[in-house]
């Protein structure tokens, strides 16, 4: 009795990819909001204070215009100085003067307005001509040997098939550096990534270590390996250990950058908070080939 009890609150704790992720992020999201909605009213707040001087300036001016009006009237003084001055003469300006004028009014707003667009047409251009992948590949865990400075998109793009049709092979590796220090995956907006990313169906492959079960329960997400291969020394249940294998060799890295329970998985097809079940399923069936390939070789 006390042992599922314990097993109960150990799950409790576990972080909950459809849920506890999400709400950190909605969190932060609504405390950014939140701060934008202050920060609007405060600029409000300033702009009404300058319209009610406007307003008090013109109603003095007015007053003063009226009660200057009546001593003219009254022959109290015979000219004004205050409505002279109202009444000059409007200056002239030709076409050139009155677009000079306007670009020195609008410096600012224009100045503005094309540092937007620039940017703009910077994030357009970047998006436009950035490659896209025929796959991606999720690694979740803090080994950057492996995760972004090795050769691992190389070995996995050695197994893909050019899905995109652009020429070219393309897989990108996702790294998500996951800890057991909830600082340090706040700094590194892990919970955020996971969330977008497990919840979604762009990738069904993953790479982990002995980290993951922290932050999922892995019955509920990965494939039980056991039954597709039931020969093969290096399944343990969802998990394909890599630490025996000769995957350091494949990606160009030292053996000891293999550990901490590394092992190789993919993804159960099911219906998700970003996708259905049938977008799911696709991308398994297309990406279980390049999975199949990398046991088969890595098992040799």
């Amino acid at each position: 009795m006390d042992k599922n009890k314990n097993n109960q609150n150990t799950d409790d704790e576990k972080l909950h990819i459809s849920k506890g992720v999400f709400e950190n992020a909605r969190d932060i999201q609504e405390k950014q909001l939140e701060e934008e909605r202050l920060r609007q009213e405060e600029i409000q707040r300033k702009l009404a204070e300058r319209e009610k001087k406007k307003r008090e300036e013109h109603d003095r001016r007015l007053e003063e215009e009226r009660k200057e009006l009546i001593r003219l009237k009254q022959g109290i003084i015979t000219e004004s100085e205050i409505i002279h001055e109202e009444t000059e003469k409007e200056v002239k300006l030709n076409f050139f003067q009155k677009i000079g004028n306007f670009f020195y009014h609008s410096k600012w707003w224009l100045g503005m307005g094309a540092a937007v667009a620039f940017i703009t047409v910077f994030l357009t251009m970047s998006l436009v001509n950035k490659p896209r992948p025929d796959m991606t590949v999720l690694f979740i865990g803090e080994n950057q040997a492996v995760g972004e400075e090795s050769d691992l998109d190389k070995y996995i793009a050695s197994f893909s098939e050019d899905n995109n049709n652009n020429g070219e092979i393309l897989v990108s590796v996702y790294y998500i550096p996951y800890t057991d220090n909830p600082q340090k995956n706040y700094a590194n907006g892990v919970d955020t990534k996971l969330t977008a990313e497990l919840q979604s169906a762009g990738s069904v492959i993953v790479i982990g270590n002995n980290q993951i079960e922290n932050v999922l329960n892995p019955d509920d997400v990965f494939v039980d390996l056991s039954s597709i291969y039931p020969d093969n020394p290096n399944v343990d249940g969802y998990k394909f250990m890599l630490e025996n294998t000769d995957i350091a060799g494949r990606i160009g890295v030292e053996k000891k950058y293999i550990k901490d329970g590394m092992f190789l998985a993919i993804r159960k097809p099911r219906k998700l908070m970003y996708s259905n079940e049938k977008d799911m399923q696709k991308t398994y069936d297309r990406d279980f080939k390049v999975f199949d390939s990398m046991i088969n070789d890595l098992s040799e």
